[in-house]
C-alpha cells in the first residue's frame, strides 16, 4: 500500500512511471458553503477530477445520523466510476486546506483496499513544484472505469454508544479533530450543541498541518500521539461530521502507529442526541 501521504514530486514520479492507473482527484469542499466544483473550474491540476464530497463521499444528513454519514456502498461505488477511478486505480487527493478535507476519500479508499494517498501541502505545494505552469481550468475529462461495490469494514469503525463508553471509561483514546474552541465549546457553528464527548481528548487536526499547508515532520506527530497515548490504547478519531477526523487516522498511520477507527457520526451525531452527557473543559 501507498504510504498515506505524497509529495509533489512523487506524484509527479507516479504520473511518469506507475504501473497502474493513477488518478488526481480534486475534493475541495468548505464548510462555510462555498462550492468545490466552482473552485475546480476556476483552476485545478492539469488532468485532475473532481469528485463531489456530499454527493459521492457522505450519505443523506440527519440528526440521528450525522451531517456526513458514511455513503451506501453502491453509492460511492457509482461515484468512483464516474471519476474515473477502478478497482485497480491508485488515486492521490487533495485539496486547498492541508488535506484535511481530501483524507476523507482517501481513509474510505484505503480502508478499502484500494490505493490512495493525500498530496501533501494540496493544489499549492503542486504549484510550487511546477512554477509557471498554469492551472487547468473547466470541467476536465475523465475516463471510463469500473468500481466494485464492497461493505465498510466493521473494524474500521466505531459506533456512538462504543465511542461515549471507551471514552468515558479510558479504554480508547477517543481523539476530537476539531480546533480547540469547539472542543471547548467557546463556539459552534453548525451543530446541535457546544463542547465535547466527555474523556475524549483534543488533537486538531489543523495543528498536525504546518503554515504551508504540509503536514508535520514525522517525528513531531509521533511525538504529539504518544503524550496522549495513542502507543498504549487504541484510537477512536471524530470531528463535526466524520470528514477531517480522517485527517487524524491516516497521521497515526503515517507516524507508526496501529490502525485507529472512524466514529462516522461525530460530534453532529452526538450533539443531536440531548440525552448524551457533553463536556466543555479540557
Amino acid at each position: 500500500m501507498i504510504a498515506p501521504f505524497v509529495d509533489a514530486a512523487a506524484l509527479d514520479r507516479l504520473l511518469d512511471g506507475a504501473a497502474q492507473r493513477v488518478v488526481v482527484v480534486d475534493s475541495r469542499w468548505y464548510l462555510d458553503g462555498r462550492s468545490g466544483a466552482e473552485a475546480f473550474a476556476a483552476g485545478h491540476i492539469p488532468g485532475a477530477v473532481f469528485i463531489d464530497l456530499d454527493r459521492w463521499l457522505a450519505g443523506p444528513p440527519s440528526a440521528e445520523a450525522g451531517r456526513h454519514p458514511l455513503p451506501k456502498p453502491e453509492v460511492f461505488a457509482a461515484g468512483m466510476s464516474a471519476a474515473g477511478i477502478g478497482d485497480d486505480s491508485l488515486v492521490v487527493a487533495y485539496d486547498d486546506a492541508g488535506g484535511v478535507i481530501a483524507a476523507r476519500l482517501v481513509w474510505m479508499l484505503r480502508t478499502l483496499g484500494v490505493e490512495a494517498a493525500v498530496l501533501d501541502g494540496g493544489i499549492g505545494a503542486w504549484q510550487r513544484a511546477h512554477p509557471g505552469q498554469p492551472l487547468a481550468s473547466g470541467a476536465g475529462e475523465v475516463r471510463a472505469a469500473s468500481f466494485t461495490p464492497r461493505s465498510w469494514p466493521h473494524a474500521a469503525l466505531a459506533s456512538i454508544d462504543e465511542t461515549q463508553q471507551r471514552a468515558a471509561d479510558g479504554s480508547a483514546l477517543v481523539l476530537d479533530a476539531r480546533t480547540i474552541d469547539r472542543y471547548r465549546g467557546e463556539t459552534e457553528p453548525v451543530d446541535a450543541r457546544a463542547g465535547h464527548i466527555p474523556g475524549a481528548q483534543s488533537l486538531s487536526c489543523r495543528d498536525n498541518v504546518a503554515a504551508d499547508g504540509t503536514l508535520l515532520d514525522v517525528d513531531t506527530l509521533r511525538d504529539r500521539l504518544t503524550a496522549l497515548g495513542a502507543a498504549d490504547r487504541p484510537v477512536i478519531s471524530y470531528c463535526g461530521s466524520g470528514v477531517t477526523a480522517c485527517h487524524t487516522l491516516l497521521a497515526l498511520e503515517h507516524a507508526g502507529f496501529a490502525p485507529g477507527r472512524l466514529y462516522p457520526g461525530s460530534w453532529s451525531q452526538y450533539a443531536a442526541d440531548s440525552a448524551r452527557p457533553l463536556a466543555t473543559d479540557e
